[in-house]
């Protein structure tokens, strides 16, 4: 079987299902603008707000920005999708949009990290917390997680289309991920498999024990805080960054961290919509509904805005 040499796919979607596509459009597209207006939000108010620029506020924005340029680089394609007649993508466009996909999902799960470990020095050594997480420390960590992921990213994405494609180019998903990619190659992809396994190893699996480990740490640490209300928003902080690792780990894991011959890629593409626009949009929701800083922040802000208007 030849490889095919044209530089087309044909992102099939969700084209076996064309009698609810305008309305799957609507839904989410209105999930999009939810999740761009949250994280926005979280943004706009970190920086303009002098009380929360602390190092948990920092990496969050960071976190909120990653998630922008995350379902940028997915939902609008997405959408296009569903009202389009062509459903072609060329290959250097399918190759940038993994690669974008992959950098920033990497990114943001050694920032999750890296947010862990800033809750553990905060609520275990809090007397050398702000000498130990310097600006300094957290522009050089943020610095790092971003150099990992986009390197890892370009080792994976030139990996993956370095293969010869054949058959119909029909990609089975609704944006160019690494299973539905590589389950269209027509060589031998048992070393490209095992490599992948291992990037995904070290981006996912063990940030997510690291994290694991911090929060056993922490939770003996809140454990022994005398004072409720210290215990309270200790818990409170540290339970948001915990379900957000949880359900980003936990759905990116799923996918990626098992051989090819187990993949199903309906089962996949679902678990992929939770993921790429459930959760990101349920982020802002996580880590301001408990948080009295980010709302009394909040606050603040529209309160500012709405004194201006009156005065001008």
């Amino acid at each position: 079987m030849s490889a095919n040499t044209t530089n087309d796919f044909i992102m099939l979607g969700f084209s076996n299902l064309p009698q609810y596509e305008i309305f799957l459009f609507w839904v989410f597209l209105a999930m999009h603008l939810v999740t761009l207006s949250g994280h926005l939000t979280i943004v706009v108010v970190t920086l303009v707000e002098p009380t929360l620029h602390t190092p948990m506020y920092f990496f969050l924005r960071n976190l909120s920005s990653i998630e922008i340029c995350y379902t940028l680089v997915i939902v609008p394609k997405m959408l296009a999708n569903f009202l389009a007649k062509s459903r072609k993508v060329s290959l250097p466009e399918c190759a940038v949009q993994m690669y974008f996909f992959i950098a920033l999902g990497t990114t943001e799960c050694f920032l999750l990290a890296v947010m862990a470990y800033d809750r553990y020095v905060a609520i275990c050594n809090p007397l050398r917390y702000t000498l130990i997480m310097s600006r300094t420390l957290c522009l050089q960590l943020l610095v790092v997680v971003s150099a990992c992921g986009f390197v890892l990213s370009l080792g994976l994405t030139a990996l993956i289309f370095r293969l010869p494609f054949c058959n119909s180019h029909e990609i089975n998903h609704f944006f160019c991920d690494i299973p539905p990619v590589l389950f269209l190659a027509c060589s031998d992809t048992h070393t490209d498999e095992v490599l992948v396994f291992v990037a995904c190893l070290m981006a996912l699996l063990i940030p997510f024990l690291l994290i694991l480990t911090s929060y056993v740490f922490i939770a003996n640490s809140i454990l022994k805080i005398k004072c409720s209300q210290g215990r309270q928003k200790a818990f409170s902080t540290c339970a948001a960054h915990l379900v957000v690792a949880v359900l980003h780990y936990g759905c990116a894991i799923f996918i990626y961290i098992r051989p090819k011959a187990n993949y199903s890629l309906e089962q996949d593409k679902v678990v992929s919509l939770i993921y790429t626009n459930v959760t990101p949009m349920l982020y802002p929701m996580i880590y301001s509904l408990r948080n009295k800083e980010v709302k009394g922040a909040l606050r603040k802000v529209m309160g500012r805005k709405v004194s201006f208007h009156v005065s001008f």
